[in-house]
Order: structure tokens, then C-alpha cells, then sequence
């Protein structure tokens, strides 16, 4: 019987940022799919996983939700009109401000956070509709709430 021919981390983290590149895919699914079709077996953890390493993010493209990698995603901000129809919520505690997206643009709004300079922020967690926004200080968290809500929605 012959073995199966194992693909390291590197070789499947190559595999997947190349299709990422070149194709619109919205589920790990269909990255496992296409991989398969090239012959290379994986299961949807380590696509997961592999995803998480290169640090990709799902992001809003044409009306389709699909993964992307940082570097492309930067290309991909959306202009101010439909970044406001992304938003939700915005609203905040003592120490946080949270974000409330529609379904899948939680990342991409996180990151666009992350980016912007002199926001005062540690940073963000992000999952599919809802990003926590860590302030440097919680003595100014209604002045970083003002700042993200303008950012955003103004």
C-alpha cells in the first residue's frame, strides 16, 4: 500500500496563501476542497489553523465574504459610505469600547483599528460580528469611544 505523502506546515501555509491570492474563497471548506483537487489532503482544523498563522481575515468583496490575507486586505478598505453600513453598534463600558458589525466584517473593521495611528488603543479581538476594542487607558475611554465613532460612522 502506498503512503500517503504528508505536507509540512510550510508547504500547506504556501498552498493556502497562493489560493488566497488567487481566488475568492469564503469557507475553509472550500479551501480544503480546493486543495484536495490538487491533490493535497488536509482536514478543516488545519486549514483553520493555518489561516489563524497567516493571519488571514474574512472581509466583505462584491457583496461575498471572503478570506484574504493582510496584506491584500489592506487594498480592500472599504470607502467611508459602506463602512458605515457595516456598523451596527458601537457602545462602551468602563473598560471597553465593542463593536457590533454585520455578519462577517468584524475582522475587517478590527483591522482597519488596528491601523489607524494615534487611536490610543492596545488593540483588538475580533470574531465574525463583534470586536473588543482594548483602550491604552481606561481613564479616557469616553474620548476613545468618541474618536472610534468618528472614525467610523462621521
Amino acid at each position: 500500500m502506498p503512503r500517503k505523502k504528508h505536507y509540512s506546515s510550510t508547504d500547506l501555509s504556501a498552498s493556502i496563501q497562493g489560493l488566497l491570492e488567487k481566488k475568492a474563497v469564503g469557507t475553509q471548506e472550500e479551501i480544503r476542497d480546493a486543495l484536495l483537487k490538487k491533490g493535497i489532503p488536509v482536514n478543516q482544523v488545519r486549514v483553520s489553523r493555518i489561516l489563524h498563522k497567516l493571519g488571514a481575515i474574512k472581509m466583505n468583496e462584491d457583496g461575498k465574504i471572503v478570506y484574504r490575507l493582510p496584506s491584500d486586505a489592506e487594498k480592500y478598505f472599504v470607502p467611508k459610505e459602506i463602512l458605515k453600513k457595516l456598523i451596527s453598534r458601537i457602545t462602551h463600558n468602563e473598560s471597553l469600547v465593542v463593536i457590533q458589525t454585520v455578519s462577517g466584517s468584524g475582522q475587517v473593521v478590527a483591522r482597519l483599528l488596528d491601523l489607524t495611528k494615534n487611536l490610543d488603543i492596545l488593540g483588538t479581538v475580533a470574531g465574525d460580528d463583534t470586536i473588543f476594542v482594548a483602550p491604552k487607558t481606561t481613564k479616557n475611554i469616553e474620548t476613545l469611544f468618541k474618536k472610534i465613532y468618528n472614525l467610523l460612522l462621521n
